[in-house]
């Protein structure tokens, strides 16, 4: 995969239906190398699916997406997808360590040991995210914060060149959301394309570069500066925006 062109990510025209119901219709928009971008929506606008749809995680009923000209299969092991938080089994009785070590299986092999330079990598990712005292802790005995640090090091181990979260903040803490936001501008920085499902309004303008603004199609996209209006919400939530930002905070 050659990440050095400009577009690293083209959705065209995709669509998903769930028993003949369409929940996503004709999205289409390109994203480029080394963005964070936010996708917002009101309940039920389909922003989860539609990261599941560009993974091939559900099946869309028509429309294509290409990761630098190549389709989803050809670049696996450069994507990483952290689903949220309530979709991951947290009774499995796993160790922090080996959940960060899945992120570099694609590159072990599933059938192969880790070796001391594997090890090393996952503690320096844990190191980064300030988890490596957790390293042999169950997943289970994490708070939200914690847990969602531990998936980020699982991203780093796999150095994936585009990341896909998935409400990576529903239920942390405010100091969590600061730590876990200084990572994402660090792999932003490095060149890294961070796509990521929001729901909190009020942060938008200071977390993201771009924003998708979702209601089963795309009512807007572009940099956060320019689509992130009342206009744009008011479509988008049909008017229930108005209580959430009575006091202003859009321009």
């Amino acid at each position: 995969m050659n990440c050095n062109l400009k577009e690293i990510l083209s959705v065209n025209n995709l669509s998903v239906s769930y028993s003949g119901i369409k929940v996503l219709e004709n999205i289409s928009f390109s994203v480029s190398k080394g963005k964070l971008i936010g996708i917002i929506g009101p309940n039920g606008a389909g922003k989860s699916t539609l990261i599941k749809a560009i993974l091939k995680l559900v099946q869309p009923s028509s429309g294509t997406v290409a990761f630098d000209g190549e389709p989803m299969e050809n670049i696996k092991k450069v994507t990483s997808y952290v689903k949220q938080r309530v979709d991951n089994d947290l009774n499995f009785p796993i160790q922090v360590k080996d959940v960060v070590m899945l992120g570099l299986f694609p590159k072990i092999g599933l059938f192969r040991y880790p070796r001391k330079i594997h090890r090393k990598q996952v503690m320096d990712a844990l190191q980064e995210v300030e988890m490596a005292g957790y390293a042999k802790a169950q997943i289970g005995e994490l708070s939200g914060g914690q847990l969602q640090r531990v998936f980020l090091a699982r991203v780093l181990a796999q150095n994936a060149q585009i990341i896909f979260l998935d409400e990576p903040f529903a239920g942390i803490d405010a100091d969590s959301e600061q730590k876990i936001m200084k990572i994402l501008r660090r792999l932003r920085d490095d060149g890294k394309t961070i796509i990521t499902v929001y729901h909190d309004l009020n942060n938008v303008a200071d977390y993201f570069d771009e924003i998708i603004i979702l209601n089963k199609e795309v009512i807007a996209y572009g940099d956060t500066k320019k689509v992130f209006t009342k206009e744009n919400i008011a479509k988008a939530y049909a008017g229930s925006f108005i209580k959430i930002f009575s006091e202003g905070g859009l321009p």
